[in-house]
């Protein structure tokens, strides 16, 4: 008889392929960015192209045969892997920013309407929903140089909501309200919040118990996962007058007692896990670091914005191995199949680099790119901020010239990779899988 119960166990667990894996942003809750498949190191063709109503700056999770990714039209959609149908999708009453992580059969993701939901992965049906105490844009006056400088502005650059990582039956996520969350997996009951001091829009990176994750406030924090408490703080740079070189928007990569994150004045950090201690920083002049770091074999890649940068640095040392030019902003994070790196661009690019030759393998330009890429591009290759922005400094231009750079289909949902197909979103509205 218990033969029997195990074997009719096992049976069970074998037809629920998707309850049994695990997909977030970054693909665990260490942010990894390692997916162990199959990746497209020579991409031959589309395999399909999904078209939500309105940007997709979600990064999807692929489990099983679903893609799930959320979208600016207020949907978070369950897509077939085989090809691009429509399995479900899910109306918020606000936009889908943030990246799902689907553990145990749940879809977990928050929504700029405020609440942070938990989805059935098979069905699409509300399982529950917790709600903060509000999403917004990170605001200061004068910001980026804008005028009129006594006016708060909402900092459009600002395109992220927090990701979710679930560890242990506990989901973690940070809000525009300044918590770090900590909620019960399977009810959404509220364990433990932390207060910093601005909007978190990182997503927290979990590993041996710590919480790790920065805020707008310019700290960097490693929290008890069990109970919220602070082991310690990491203080980054600041920026009074203008608000640009100041903020966390990357998510923060654990590896190797190391955590490693990028900052808005410039710098990628390594901090000791354990204490808070600066190994090493990496300065990129003036160019921020949004998007999060991988590491590969020692080295560790990641891309700058302004100066459209891959780089690729010593994981213990921070000393520079080689870097690639892109000319355009990256705030897509990489991942790596094989030996190959996956990166997007706000240019419209999907880019693979073959890490052996420390080359691009190739390119992917989006709908978008093809469409209005010349418009917002000079001869030399170089983003036309002239042409979207203009002359004028005031703050309605600088919200009117970054849509127009969207236009061209930026990239800036980080791929996830599954068997041999390559998967991400556009901001022109597309979620595309290459083979």
């Amino acid at each position: 008889m218990l033969l029997i119960r195990i074997f009719v166990f096992v049976m069970m667990v074998g037809c629920l392929p998707a309850f049994g894996q695990v997909a977030m942003f970054r693909v665990d809750p260490e942010h990894s960015g390692i997916y162990n498949t199959t990746g497209v190191p020579q991409q031959t063709r589309v395999k399909w192209k999904f078209q939500a109503g309105g940007q997709v700056v979600s990064s999807p999770a692929i489990v099983g045969e679903t893609v799930y990714v959320g979208s600016n039209d207020r949907n978070l959609y369950a897509v077939s892997l085989a090809d691009g149908s429509l399995k479900w999708k899910f109306k918020t009453e606000s936009r889908v920013s943030s990246s799902p992580a689907v553990v145990g059969g749940v879809v977990y993701f928050l929504s700029y309407d405020g609440n942070f939901y938990a989805v059935d992965a098979e069905t699409g049906k509300a399982r529950w929903k917790f709600a903060t105490e509000g999403e917004h844009r990170y605001a200061a006056k004068h910001l980026h140089g804008a005028q009129p400088k006594g006016e708060t502005m909402p900092d459009p650059f600002d395109v992220y909501l927090s990701s979710a990582a679930v560890q242990d039956g506990t989901v973690y996520f940070g809000s525009s309200d300044g918590n770090i969350y900590a909620l019960d997996a399977p009810s959404g009951g509220l364990k433990w919040k932390f207060k910093t001091g601005d909007v978190v829009h990182a997503s927290p990176a979990v590993a041996g118990g710590v919480v790790f994750v920065g805020s707008w406030d310019s700290y960097f924090y490693a929290l008890d996962a069990t109970t919220g408490k602070e082991r310690w703080r990491f203080k980054t740079g600041e920026d009074p007058t203008i608000h640009n070189q100041v903020g966390i928007q990357s998510s923060a990569l654990v590896a190797d007692g190391v955590v490693y994150f990028g900052c808005r004045d410039s710098n990628l950090y390594a901090l000791d896990a354990r204490t808070g201690e600066k190994k090493w920083a990496f300065n990129n002049k003036g160019s921020w670091v949004i998007s999060s770091p991988v590491v590969r074999d020692g080295k560790l890649y990641f891309t700058t914005s302004d100066s459209g940068l891959f780089y690729a640095v010593d994981a213990k040392t921070g000393a520079s191995l080689f870097s690639l030019k892109f000319m355009w902003p990256m705030f897509s994070s990489p991942a790596i199949a094989g030996t190959t790196l996956y990166i997007g661009s706000h240019e419209g690019k999907l880019i693979a680099i073959d890490l052996t030759s420390q080359k691009p393998a190739w390119t992917f330009r989006t709908d978008g790119s093809q469409q209005n890429g010349a418009t917002y591009t000079k001869p030399d290759g170089t983003p036309n901020y002239e042409a979207a922005f203009g002359q004028d400094s005031f703050y309605d231009n600088m919200v009117a010239g970054v849509a127009k750079m969207m236009s061209v289909g930026a990239v800036l949902s980080s791929p996830a990779v599954g068997n041999k197909v390559v998967v991400f979103g556009s901001t022109d509205g597309n979620l595309y899988a290459l083979e």
